[in-house]
């Protein structure tokens, strides 16, 4: 694979553009390797992980990132010698979910967490909140607005005590100029579209909730999380494979490994202050979209075609404050295009859920 140019984020500017001179991982051949990728724990969360009091509970946990981060602290506990347990949350809407997870030693709790009377949910004094919902909120605006809104509000009476990390989205900040390295965390929000909108009412929530209860938050803006079975570098992969055009409307991105996400959630535990302290979560590094499609072209053997051209503006975060405490990210842009390139030619299994990373309306 080529070497490939990019940007990388230190402060609120943009320094000179630097090379990944790393070479790329061993190949991921198939779905049980992938989540021994994503569930195998750095000595950083493992050293972490023997400080939390058990058990740890992760609201939300069947959906894109739940599952791989609720058997990630299982497995760092483990590693850890630590007798942590796991307890994952969620309705289940498909059995296999909830299968692996106890085969891999989280137990599961099977909650619709808009139920109003929480009472039969275990105690917890970690919590991780993953509930959200982004895709079909034109369809079905009000189960967003729901979904987003009081599940927090009643996160936060159930668990007033505990400690919790709530995902959030980038989707809040504006559109930034592409050299002025993304929005940081004091940007003055301006969400487009009823899912944002629904995403800065969630943190709000949080927020009066915290003020008022006075519970300990952490609340981590994510810009989008890699899986080869979905994610930016994966649609972008897919298209090449389907010969499809690359539209460049939204010129440039930011992205991390799913695995990488996971730890910082979890670490993020340790972040956790009222009022909520706010974080970015995503690389360091501002990726035009463009270089991406040629880099995946070159390894699918692909010529890459383009429709509509770049804006000066994107949808960008700087995680500068998060890395400063928790480090950068470990895995590199070259070992996820090398894995993603291998995966889309290999035929691995796709979530079938494109992230719609070019969408600049807000209409999900």
């Amino acid at each position: 694979m080529r070497l490939l140019w990019e940007q990388e984020v230190v402060s609120s500017n943009l320094t000179a553009p630097t090379i990944f001179m790393s070479a790329p991982s061993d190949l991921i051949a198939n779905e049980a390797q992938l989540d021994d990728v994503l569930t195998t724990p750095r000595p950083e969360l493992c050293e972490f992980i023997k400080k939390l009091s058990s058990p740890l509970l992760v609201l939300g946990a069947g959906g894109k990132m739940g599952p791989s981060l609720a058997v990630l602290a299982r497995r760092a506990a483990a590693a850890a010698g630590h007798p942590l347990r796991v307890i994952a949350v969620s309705r289940f809407a498909t059995a296999a979910s909830r299968q692996w997870l106890e085969h891999e030693g989280v137990d599961t709790v099977a909650f619709d967490l808009l139920a109003p009377d929480w009472s039969a949910l275990p105690d917890s004094a970690n919590v991780i909140h993953l509930v959200g919902l982004k895709f079909g909120t034109v369809q079905n605006p009000a189960l967003t607005w729901a979904t987003n809104t009081l599940v927090p509000a009643a996160a936060c009476r159930r668990y007033r005590d505990a400690r919790m990390v709530a995902l959030s989205s980038g989707t809040i900040y504006p559109l930034m100029p592409i050299e002025g390295g993304g929005s940081v965390e004091s940007t003055p929000l301006d969400p487009v579209g009823e899912y944002a909108l629904a995403c800065l009412a969630r943190e709000r929530i949080f927020e009066h909730q915290s003020q008022t209860l006075g519970c300990k938050l952490a609340i981590l803006r994510l810009n989008y999380a890699i899986d080869l079975r979905y994610g930016v570098l994966h649609d972008i992969a897919q298209r090449l494979w389907q010969r499809t055009p690359i539209d460049l409307t939204m010129g440039h991105i930011n992205c991390i490994w799913q695995g990488d996400a996971n730890e910082f959630i979890l670490r993020s535990l340790a972040l956790c202050e009222s009022p909520p302290a706010i974080w970015n979560l995503t690389s360091p590094q501002i990726h035009p979209v463009r270089n991406l499609a040629q880099e995946l072209g070159n390894a699918l053997g692909i010529e890459p075609s383009f429709t509509r051209v770049e804006s000066p503006t994107s949808l960008l975060s700087n995680p500068a404050r998060l890395i400063a405490r928790l480090g950068p990210p470990p895995t590199s842009l070259e070992t996820m295009l090398s894995w993603t390139a291998h995966w889309i030619k290999s035929g691995g299994n796709s979530h079938g859920k494109p992230t719609h990373f070019e969408v600049r309306d807000g209409r999900y």
